[in-house]
């Protein structure tokens, strides 16, 4: 009898220890099909930018359907290069089957959990990661909003003189450089005027004192319009513009704001006691189009694996708000939405 006893706990042993094979999340997989983690980049999810966007989407999305924040959607910071990993191990041993990053920094660290787990849902929004049966990149023409606000800066600077700050090399700021360079160029052809065009980048998405340091010397060498696409960097140009406009209001500066709708951003004390605005516009990425399309595919089992999704001007991916722009600056504009809509006008990447 104790032999007999001893067998079946034995084969218990051998059926638990066979379990434990599996991840948290695909065992509970046919529970709970549904349950989405965010894995936000840099900035925090109140960075007013990428994050924040990517977030209003994904919990809007969940209370449209009824579901549970923290329990059946959430989001987890990246505070730090090694989270990357760490945080989607924690999403997917927490019982989360899909889930989406928003950085291209995170797109090694999807690629290893995609393959330790196949059954799973991932995305990479921002990034490119293609030939992954269980993993969707989301890609945006942020070199078509970029180009628009480039004209805007171009009809709107009385220095013949702007910037661009860039939170970190790679080839997502790239697009915002190239497609803002290229704007400049052919509005100020249009003109007849030569605008000096200054680039720098602060080397982090998290660092608000690089951000207002950079766009202080920018200023102060002469530029009245800075386009930022630096996370929550930006962040600190905006509060050099609101010292320069409230410390030294006889020359107005002006941030050109990205991915959100940045105006709230650019309010500012004038010297008469109202209150003015210093966003001349903002360039706009719908992350929350994006976010919400790749939650739907999963909640209704069709996720797109292995496919690479591409938003611009056309798909409603990107656009510049009206912002303060001139009636001149807004005419152009609508020219050059027409052109590239129509594939007449190709904007660069690089």
């Amino acid at each position: 009898m104790k032999k007999i006893l001893l067998g079946l706990g034995c084969l218990g042993l051998i059926g638990l220890l066979a379990g434990c094979g599996q991840s948290q999340a695909e065992k509970k997989t046919a529970d709970n099909p549904h349950k989405l983690a965010l894995i936000l980049g840099f900035g925090g999810v109140d960075d007013r930018s990428f994050n924040q966007a990517g977030w209003e989407g994904l919990e809007k999305w969940g209370k449209d359907k009824g579901l549970t924040a923290k329990k059946d959607f959430t989001y987890l910071e990246t505070n730090d290069p090694q989270e990357n990993s760490t945080n989607i191990s924690q999403a997917v041993e927490n019982g989360f089957t899909t889930v989406i990053s928003l950085s291209y920094l995170q797109a090694d660290a999807i690629k290893e959990a995609a393959e330790q787990h196949p059954k799973l849902n991932f995305a990479l929004i921002d990034g490119d990661l293609t030939g992954i049966e269980n993993v969707v990149s989301a890609t945006f023409k942020d070199q078509e909003s970029a180009y628009l606000a480039g004209i805007a800066a171009a009809y709107s600077t009385k220095q013949n003189h702007v910037g661009f700050i860039g939170g970190m090399e790679g080839p997502v700021i790239q697009r915002f450089q190239s497609g803002f360079e290229a704007g400049v160029k052919a509005a100020g052809k249009q003109l007849g005027k030569e605008i000096k065009i200054e680039v720098q980048y602060a080397a982090s998405y998290d660092a608000p004192d690089k951000g207002k340091a950079i766009a202080a010397s920018m200023y102060k060498e002469g530029a009245d319009i800075l386009y930022q696409a630096a996370g929550s960097t930006g962040a600190g140009v905006f509060q050099e513009a609101k010292a320069q406009n409230e410390n030294n209001p006889s020359r107005k500066v002006w941030v050109i704001g990205v991915d959100r709708d940045q105006t709230d951003e650019g309010d500012y004390q004038m010297a008469d006691g109202k209150t003015g605005n210093f966003t001349l516009t903002s360039t706009k990425k719908n992350v929350g189009a994006a976010v919400t399309e790749i939650a739907d595919a999963a909640y209704e089992n069709k996720f797109p694996g292995g496919k690479h999704l591409e938003f611009g001007l056309k798909e409603g991916g990107v656009d510049l708000t009206k912002g303060q722009l001139s009636k001149a600056a807004e005419k152009a504009i609508a020219t050059a939405k027409e052109q590239i809509n129509a594939g007449k006008l190709t904007v660069p990447e690089e």
